[in-house]
């Protein structure tokens, strides 16, 4: 059984569309108000705030894949991102299960320079403090070495679906509508981007 927590978004929409065709018919999806991507998935309703909820979400799973998101909301994310990657990571502790944690590059340094897993974290504002403190548990729990744990982690979004990013409401939303794009960054600064069934993909692979 492989399991996705925070399955309504669009990158757990697509990795669930992966794992299907490519490596595995038994999939869980969890969220509040799960639903199915493919006929034969296994739907779970649970709260990743809560421990003991998220204990029975993982409980049997070979790999779960932690792709929660939360509404753009600073508080939203102090308050509550931490608890939920915590009992994700003492749920798979529990069942023995590989971890694979979907992230961002909040953390590190908003500047030019090149990002490589070497890349000292920076974060700038306060949800970069938040995905930095995640990661470093993640981290942390990769170190102590009781279970495998992989992060994946992907620059901003543009995608189809009800892919949630700025490049989409700013530039393409914009474009297809017939309106003039809004650029929220330097011209003459390259961005690095990722289409959300490529970054599925790659969190699928590894």
């Amino acid at each position: 059984m492989q399991t996705i927590l925070g399955a309504n978004g669009q990158i757990a929409t697509e990795l669930a569309r992966t794992l299907h065709q490519h490596y595995t018919g038994e999939l869980r999806l969890v969220s509040r108000n799960p639903r199915k991507v493919n006929e034969d998935d296994t739907l779970m309703a649970a709260d990743l705030l809560d421990a003991g909820q998220t204990i029975q979400a993982v409980k049997g799973s070979r790999i779960v894949y932690f792709t929660a998101g939360l509404p753009p909301d600073s508080k939203l994310w102090e308050e509550q991102f931490p608890v939920m990657l915590r009992n994700a990571l003492q749920a798979c502790r529990i069942a023995g299960a590989s971890f694979a944690y979907f992230d961002n590059t909040y953390m590190y340094p908003q500047n030019s320079q090149i990002q490589t897993e070497e890349t000292r974290f920076a974060p700038v504002g306060r949800k970069g403090r938040v995905r930095a403190a995640m990661a470093s548990m993640a981290l942390e729990e990769m170190a102590r070495g009781d279970i495998p744990v992989l992060i994946a982690r992907a620059p901003e979004f543009y995608g189809p679906g009800k892919t949630q990013s700025f490049t989409n409401a700013l530039i393409i939303d914009r474009l297809k509508a017939g309106k003039r794009p809004l650029v929220p960054v330097r011209d003459d600064t390259r961005r690095t981007l990722i289409w959300t069934p490529d970054a599925s993909r790659a969190l699928a692979t590894l």
